[in-house]
């Protein structure tokens, strides 16, 4: 039997990233604290780990810049906890890298 192993964080690093600094694609609502059951979920769930719990404090960790854009977050939580998500504009986001 072959055993087959993959780097996730290695085939990650070959994207490029095209980040808007003037227009987040994805917000999330005011008040929302890292303890919200609706933000452990984007932790558990976001393949890119963009949503983290911090050490401290009860202010969520949250950073668009290098989303995947699988929209799994706009899937779970919806409207709930996200003020916004929709696709980068044009040229900007991710592009995929495969090698």
């Amino acid at each position: 039997m072959i055993e087959i192993t993959v780097n996730v964080d290695e085939k990650l690093s070959l994207n490029k990233f095209n980040v808007d600094e003037e227009n987040a694609h994805i917000k999330l609502k005011e008040g929302v604290k890292a303890s919200d059951p609706e933000f452990l979920k984007l932790v558990k769930c976001c393949p890119a780990a963009l949503y983290k719990v911090p050490e401290e404090g009860d202010e969520p960790i949250f950073d668009y810049a290098g989303c995947l854009e699988c929209g799994t977050c706009r899937m779970i939580c919806g409207e709930t906890i996200l003020e916004k998500w929709e696709y980068p504009q044009p040229t900007m986001g991710i592009e995929y890298r495969f090698g």
